[in-house]
């Protein structure tokens, strides 16, 4: 997980970038604990960002039910937001057995993924934590591994 801050010239001192990402790591792990959340920087615009994972998820034999797109809603309706749109993926083979252990868990799957742009131009990506879930809804520690894989898939995709 690397939050890339502006425009990297060259490679730099490797030292700063293996600060940044271990910064990063500790950052997600604090996020991810207070409130269920993980961030991942994207280098792509927001558009991009969400072709590649849905390539990604595809490619791991996911199914992407839908993206919603809430900027695009709003400036329908005469309102601007900074680029936001929210890919819902998932696996009914991986996913159903979570649900009939925990049936609660219905409520957060299929899983979302939320691309946005923030003040700065940054583009991000955030999802819930799979322990959280695990925790929120009771779900067995055998059958969290169904979830678990999504959040390495998201990090690849947007490297």
């Amino acid at each position: 997980m690397v939050k890339r801050v502006g425009k990297m010239v060259g490679l730099g001192n490797k030292k700063n970038l293996r600060e940044r990402e271990r910064t990063d790591r500790e950052e997600a792990k604090r996020m991810a604990l207070e409130n269920g959340l993980v961030r991942v920087s994207s280098r792509y615009p927001v558009e991009e960002t969400v072709r590649r994972l849905e390539t990604a998820f595809t490619d791991k034999g996911m199914r992407i039910f839908a993206v919603i797109d809430h900027s695009g809603e709003a400036e329908k309706v005469g309102l601007k937001m900074r680029a936001t749109k929210v890919v819902i993926f998932g696996s009914p083979k991986g996913g159903t057995p979570l649900m009939v252990a925990a049936p609660s868990l219905a409520i957060d799957l299929p899983l979302k993924a939320l691309v946005a742009e923030d003040a700065e131009g940054k583009v991000s990506v955030t999802y819930n934590a799979p322990d959280y879930l695990k925790q929120r809804h009771g779900v067995p520690g055998d059958l969290i591994k169904n979830l678990a894989g999504a959040g390495a898939v998201i990090a690849k995709a947007v490297e």
